[in-house]
């Protein structure tokens, strides 16, 4: 009798949109031309015998390690973890590890009722495997109602959540913190490779797939409209330089009437200190200190000054500005040069 660890995979190579299973292989000739012109493909991810160890129909999923090792994937981690334990800090709970934390429905339970400020009807402490996925089922059933995917289908199950599926936490801990507007910045275009083993009359499959985690900002916070910056980004990246010195010049011009000068956008604006004060002057008045931060030492000071310019911009009669505050803290280029040019646009010819 063969051992788990000796049991031999038949494989196939997919990339899974959101809510797709497995493509089987059915083309041994496409599958032995592939194997001819990709002699250098990278070696077969190790399966683990407890990895092996399902049931009829079980799957398990398995992150390969250079994914896992991968700093974009890191991040995301780290910013949800960080995130988790900002929201859940008067509680007492600090996660250290998503997939051991979270697979339980506990911390789950508490993370939507601090961010849905709503109250879920289930039991506070559950040890019983079965009163577990009861209490995840209430959590991730309240969940679904809030984000709606809108037909699409979900990126998790009870079973997966329960199964300690790091790759399932993250997709829901990402669609939450989307949907809930979170003060963060996510790592975009996050991808893991994963294999998924699965048992089907009593044979073991696995099938190596793509799982996308994060997208732009822009598509996963809903604003999927392009601009100008959009296409500059993406297609004329030599222009960059023009617009930012230009744009530098034209900051420089009043902020030097209090002796501040701008060499770098990205992080110079970050906490929003000049940006208050280049709207005073713009629009001629002082703004008292005690309104904002001047030496703004956390996350929240910095988004407090960005969000108390922007409304300094909408009573100068400007629109709404495009980014969100926390982009701007984050350091993110794009949406501070959404929200200087349109500054520029307004007051370029104000002395």
């Amino acid at each position: 009798m063969l051992s788990p660890d000796t049991i031999p995979l038949q494989h196939c190579s997919v990339t899974r949109a959101p809510g797709q299973g497995c493509l089987q292989v059915s083309d041994l000739q496409e599958e032995g031309k592939n194997a001819i012109n990709l002699p250098m493909s990278p070696a077969s991810v190790e399966i683990h015998p407890e990895d092996t160890l399902l049931e009829e129909n079980q799957e398990r999923t398995v992150i390969d390690p250079t994914s896992r090792d991968d700093p974009r994937f890191k991040e995301l981690v780290k910013v949800l973890i960080d995130w988790v334990n900002d929201v859940l800090v008067e509680e007492r709970i600090i996660v250290k590890q998503l997939e051991e934390d979270l697979y339980d429905g506990q911390v789950l339970q508490k993370l939507l009722e601090k961010l849905a400020d709503c109250k879920l009807n289930v039991a506070e402490v559950t040890q019983s495997e079965v009163g577990q996925k009861q209490k995840l089922q209430t959590v991730l059933q309240a969940a679904q109602e809030l984000l709606r995917p809108r037909g699409r289908a979900l990126q998790w199950t009870i079973d997966s959540i329960h199964g300690k599926n790091l790759v399932a936490i993250l997709h829901l801990l990402v669609a939450l913190a989307t949907h809930f507007r979170a003060p963060i910045r996510l790592p975009e275009h996050v991808s893991v490779q994963v294999v998924v083993v699965r048992k089907r009359e009593g044979l073991l499959h696995s099938s190596h797939v793509t799982e996308e985690l994060t997208t732009t900002t822009e598509m996963m916070m809903g604003r999927f409209e392009r601009d100008a910056f959009d296409t500059l980004f993406d297609h004329a990246p030599d222009k960059l330089s023009v617009v930012k010195k230009s744009l530098i010049t034209f900051v420089n011009k009043h902020l030097n009437k209090l002796n501040l000068e701008v060499t770098e956008l990205e992080t110079q604006f970050a906490d929003g200190v000049y940006l208050v004060l280049l709207m005073g002057l713009l629009e001629d008045y002082f703004v008292p200190l005690h309104n904002f931060y001047l030496t703004p030492d956390s996350f929240d000071q910095k988004v407090h000054n960005v969000s108390f310019a922007f409304e300094l911009m909408l009573d100068g009669g400007l629109k709404k500005p495009k980014a969100r505050p926390e982009d701007v803290v984050s350091l993110d280029l794009k949406s501070t040069l959404r929200v200087l040019y349109n500054l520029f646009t307004k007051y370029k010819h104000l002395e």
